[in-house]
């Protein structure tokens, strides 16, 4: 069929699918503890989109030019059976990539499964080396030892990892360094995230962002870099490599420099509602359309509808302001 494009000309080429609202860390800048404590109410299962329905609601997007998949969370190895949603996933045509963003606590116990299914790309979130530090940003004392230790596993078992450093001012600048010569020594791409305002409960504010600008000046003071062009149009990271040994760093300029131009993506949550941007307040419910009989040609009629009516550009219109008053989707119910 014909190009599918939203109301700014922009196509459909990725998909982010949520499995699971739940998750064994309480980062600050994402699930606060003291927001989801003990008693916060998560989805019951039964809510939770079945893998044959996102499987379904996949094929549905691929038909429109979808060509890349990532299962997100909550944390998503905390969703049972995951590699058989994975094998469903790789026999879709027109999918031509699948990755997996995870905090790689519990991936010494499904990589070999998540790999013999067929993934291979893992985008793995560390955000500091020091103990101590790490451990109070995911909100459960955990150490960054148990990160790495699986990193260096999932490495050896031929995974493509991308590691995600979340930087925010006054908690983790210190650390930017230390990150950078440990995987710039071991070969992976690092991606330094802005410190976005996802959701409503982060304390968001322009004061706690470090810029990609600041964070290529420190890192330029021990290294020499170069920029990389882009691979494709719709890709988000701001690349740049090592002189010397041409290993990747990669920077997510959400705030400082908007992409939403060249923005290709669509989100589903765990519940099965999709969010054509990730700063949205509200979404269309796909499992009641799902779930009423309706043929996939009706389900990809809705889905085309929705694509084609689709407007979004926070983060160019991003005010300190709006990023107050709006009542945006959490990031563990919708994904990054």
């Amino acid at each position: 069929m014909a190009k599918v494009l939203d109301k700014f000309g922009r196509p459909i080429r990725d998909l982010r699918i949520s499995v699971t609202d739940r998750c064994n860390f309480r980062c600050t800048y994402c699930m606060p503890k003291e927001i989801f404590g003990n008693d916060y109410q998560f989805l019951p299962q039964k809510e939770l989109l079945t893998y044959e329905e996102m499987e379904r609601v996949a094929r549905g997007f691929a038909s429109l030019g979808v060509e890349k998949l990532r299962i997100t969370g909550g944390e998503p190895l905390m969703r049972k059976g995951l590699p058989s949603l994975i094998e469903k996933l790789v026999k879709i045509e027109g999918i031509t990539d699948i990755g997996l963003t995870t905090n790689a606590v519990m991936l010494d116990r499904y990589a070999e499964d998540l790999y013999n299914a067929g993934l291979r790309r893992l985008n793995i979130s560390l955000d500091a080396m020091d103990p101590f530090l790490f451990g109070e940003m995911n909100g459960r004392g955990t150490h960054p030892q148990a990160i790495l230790k699986n990193i260096e596993l999932a490495k050896e078992m031929g995974f493509n990892i991308k590691v995600n450093m979340v930087v925010q001012k006054d908690v983790n600048v210190l650390e930017i360094l230390p990150m950078a010569m440990h995987f710039k020594e071991r070969g992976i791409t690092l991606r330094f995230i802005e410190f976005m305002d996802v959701g409503n409960d982060n304390a968001w504010s322009f004061d706690k962002v470090v810029t990609k600008k600041d964070i290529l000046r420190l890192l330029q003071t021990e290294f020499e870099l170069e920029p990389v062009d882009a691979n494709y149009f719709g890709e988000v990271a701001k690349r740049y490599r090592y002189k010397d040994n041409g290993v990747e760093v990669g920077f997510i300029t959400s705030v400082s420099e908007s992409f939403c131009s060249s923005c290709t993506r669509a989100r589903i949550s765990s519940d099965g509602k999709i969010y054509t941007c990730l700063f949205a307040t509200e979404g269309f419910d796909l499992r009641e359309l799902v779930r009423s009989g309706k043929s996939d040609e009706a389900l990809k009629e809705a889905l085309v509808g929705l694509w084609q009516a689709r407007d979004d550009r926070y983060s160019d219109e991003r005010t300190e302001e709006t990023a107050k008053k709006r009542n945006k989707i959490n990031m563990s119910y919708i994904g990054g």
